[in-house]
């Protein structure tokens, strides 16, 4: 039997399990399948058992800008669960995933009855405020070029076996990257290949290698200090 004690959300919560089990419904969905859309008046809130999702914003003209890549035990859709205001944005299956959809009556009522739940979800929003806030200042500071450093710093964790390195794997598409930093493909293209002339970034067949990252931190550093 699925049950909320599978999410790790739910480890160390003192609730009456055995009632809320009943409450929220387990689902399947397909790579590229919509799972909530901008606008939809619906209230459920998605906890990720396996898989992968992406949040973000479409413009009426057809431009989309990444918020947010999830991934198992992260969850989505408490915003419109809190303040029943139609869904500010798209999320979208990135692979086939497995979800738990807990009505938001049954997560508004675990978030009163239990302080534990209620300080997760508080810590996780004022982390997305903090991580939204950077973001906005890159935009007003820095122009895309370093913009696009800060975006590979952020996606980027140190590489196993070599000091001072760090890695993106798999390599993000450049589709993807523009999307995250507010700019067209090719922009992100021609500033890649620069970095590899370079030898701060290498390219291989699952990674996309930050040979240097001490050098982006630099650039980024100065054209901060120069911002202000």
């Amino acid at each position: 039997m699925q049950s909320l004690t599978r999410l790790p959300f739910f480890k160390d919560v003192d609730i009456d399990y055995e009632k809320f089990d009943r409450r929220v419904a387990w689902r399947r969905c397909d790579d590229g399948e919509t799972l909530v859309d901008f606008d939809d008046k619906s209230t459920d809130v998605y906890f990720i058992v396996s898989g992968e999702v992406r949040v973000l914003l479409r413009t009426p003209s057809g431009k989309e800008v990444i918020l947010a890549d999830l991934k198992s035990g992260e969850f989505f859709g408490e915003l419109a669960a809190i303040d029943d205001i139609p869904r500010s944005a798209n999320v979208t299956a990135l692979t086939r995933a497995d979800l738990c959809i807990m009505p938001a009556v049954v997560f508004r009522e675990i978030l009163f009855s239990c302080q534990t739940a209620c300080d997760r979800v508080l810590r996780m929003l004022a982390h997305r405020v903090r991580d939204l806030n950077t973001r906005l200042a890159e935009m007003s500071i820095f122009d895309l070029r370093h913009r696009l450093y800060s975006e590979l710093l952020r996606m980027s964790h140190p590489r196993p076996g070599h000091e001072g390195m760090r890695v993106v794997s798999p390599p993000p598409f450049h589709h993807v990257l523009a999307a995250r930093i507010g700019c067209r493909r090719e922009q992100v293209t021609r500033e890649l290949s620069s970095l590899v002339h370079e030898g701060v970034v290498e390219k291989t067949r699952g990674a996309l290698v930050l040979a240097k990252p001490h050098v982006l931190e630099s650039r980024l550093a100065l054209a901060l200090a120069e911002g202000d």
